[in-house]
């Protein structure tokens, strides 16, 4: 992520680096306590506290079905707040109008209009406001070259591909030059391939125009290398708020632990046991002593022998050889090659507790590189101190009860 961080154009070359679109004014925001209330008391959100610094860029990211793209409606003043009270630069907003609230939003489905050109798209939330036509020229030109679209500013939307599309759509909310950004799933509807590249240049455009970035995604990916900071929700709640590296090492609870990562965290049942002055912990079929700063946490909580919920993520699983300490045996089932990656689906014991590793190929014996084949028996372990611990019953982060 520090490479994509750096200075960086769109293609324009360095001629672009002046055209930055700068606002001087300030674009914090603050939601305290917003609910999203619907007929028949459905809550669609719960709650939701947060504060915005000004030039932020926060994710909101979850399951489908969360709240998420609600609550930025909510900003947008697209969807009235039930409960709460919402404030851009310390100024309240629930009641203003989604035009005065100098915001602008880039939806998922582009919504340009198919009989205007390029150019035309782009001008037009100006020349609503009635700005002059050379301010409007001057804008739209300068947002083109930024987003390396000048050369596509006489096409109809129709003529483009689904990315070019997307930097139209962001180039008509950026000459806006809001006080904040909302992108609404903004790459979902583009392949694989284009989706890297436009995450890419996002984070590149974010560093070229001074204004606050809310944006929505369902992919976790997205939320980890865009977002200075990542909102997580369930249900309509706010599960964890906090830096990518924050919500990765310290998850608050097992949904947080297991939706964020790739393949997601493993789990199974433990009991971690007092031992002498430190601690281990039992499960699947062996027992690890707790080291390191593990330990030294749970001597601070002063925890007794109690039931686990045990977490590690795939790629903290090593190879071990059958006789090594604390070696633990697997049946492979699935093994996917990944390139320079094996992703290991294996189940350990009689009751076949289900297992992914992601093991680097050149950890692996020449003749498994290209795939493990399926029952043969695998041996690994972990390191205590990359274990997370969880309770088994209010699945919260043992650590932060």
């Amino acid at each position: 992520m520090q490479a994509l961080n750096g200075r960086a154009s769109f293609g324009g070359g360095d001629s672009a680096e002046a055209l930055c679109l700068r606002s001087e004014s300030m674009s914090s925001v603050s939601l305290k306590n917003i609910y999203k209330i619907y007929e028949g008391n459905v809550t669609a959100v719960n709650d939701f506290n947060l504060e915005i610094a000004d030039k932020e860029f926060i994710v909101l990211v979850g399951p489908s079905g969360c709240g998420k793209s609600t609550t930025l409606r909510m900003v947008a003043g697209l969807e009235e707040i039930s409960g709460g009270e919402l404030y851009i630069d310390g100024k309240l907003m629930n009641d203003v109008a989604p035009k005065d609230r100098d915001i602008a939003m880039v939806f998922q489905s582009y919504a340009l209009y198919p009989h205007m050109t390029v150019y035309e798209n782009m001008a037009f939330p100006l020349k609503l406001r009635k700005v002059p036509k050379d301010e409007i020229d001057k804008r739209v030109r300068e947002a083109a070259e930024i987003l390396d679209i000048t050369q596509y500013l006489d096409r109809k939307p129709k003529a483009l591909s689904g990315g070019q599309r997307q930097r139209v759509a962001i180039g008509r909310a950026i000459v806006r030059e809001p006080k904040v950004l909302l992108m609404d799933e903004p790459l979902s509807n583009l392949d694989a391939k284009l989706r890297n590249q436009m995450r890419a240049e996002i984070i590149k455009l974010r560093q070229r125009i001074n204004t606050t970035f809310i944006y929505v995604t369902h992919d976790q990916t997205e939320a980890m290398t865009l977002g200075d900071r990542i909102v997580i929700m369930k249900d309509g709640l706010v599960q964890q708020i906090g830096t990518p590296q924050q919500v990765f090492e310290h998850p608050i609870n097992v949904f947080v632990a297991g939706f964020i990562g790739t393949p997601q965290m493993n789990f199974f049942q433990g009991q971690l046991e007092k031992a002498g002055s430190g601690y281990q912990i039992k499960c699947l079929g062996a027992t690890i002593p707790v080291e390191g700063e593990l330990a030294q946490k749970l001597a601070a909580k002063n925890l007794s022998n109690r039931a686990v919920t045990v977490g590690i993520r795939p790629e903290h699983i090593t190879v071990r050889g059958a006789d090594a300490a604390n070696a633990i045996q697997s049946s492979i089932e699935v093994s996917e090659l990944m390139g320079s990656e094996l992703y290991l689906h294996a189940t350990v014991g009689d009751n076949k507790q289900e297992i992914v590793m992601r093991i680097p190929t050149i950890d692996l014996p020449a003749e498994h590189r290209g795939g493990v084949p399926y029952g043969t028996k695998f041996n690994f372990t972990f390191p205590s101190n990359l274990i997370h611990l969880f309770d088994p019953e209010t699945e919260k982060n043992l650590l932060d009860l």
